[in-house]
């Protein structure tokens, strides 16, 4: 009736129908279409993880996602996915306050500087231990000219 190669519409409708026999008779088919259903759901949880991963980030940001203009930073976030960088991009965008820095961060910090400036003014003797020269001296005498040469050094 039709010639080698040719289609009608009513070979298409049966297409479906045909596939689903197929499955019946062909295994592999069946295999692959299972496959290809759990291939799906997988990507859709992948998905669901990537969303979890993202918010995640922001909340250890501090961020708080219910806050409408907080949607909209979190929509809009490029950057890396680590907490530092959200709430730095966060305080920029005006979205939260930068963080005080805590008494003993600013305390560490001074000692640092102070500790790098000495660093930087010694000379090739170590420092003098005045506490330790005090506490081996054997006489009166001895703490006075200690104490007097403490003077001199320290510029007092």
């Amino acid at each position: 009736m039709w010639a080698k190669g040719e289609c009608h519409m009513s070979d298409i409708d049966n297409y479906d129908s045909e596939d689903q026999m197929d499955d019946s008779r062909n295994p592999v088919r069946a295999r692959m279409r299972q496959l290809e259903k759990e291939n799906t759901e997988v990507k859709k949880l992948l998905a669901e993880a990537d969303i979890a991963k993202r918010e995640l980030a922001f909340v250890k940001a501090g961020i708080d996602l219910t806050a409408p203009a907080s949607k909209y930073f979190v929509k809009g976030y490029d950057g890396e996915l680590n907490p530092e960088s959200i709430r730095q991009a966060a305080v920029e965008a005006q979205l939260i306050s930068p963080p005080e820095p805590s008494p003993l961060m600013e305390e560490a910090q001074a000692w640092n500087r102070t500790a790098k400036i000495a660093a930087g003014t010694q000379t090739a003797q170590p420092p003098i231990d005045w506490n330790r020269r005090l506490q081996d001296a054997r006489s009166p005498q001895e703490v006075d000219s200690i104490l007097a040469e403490a003077r001199i050094a320290l510029g007092n």
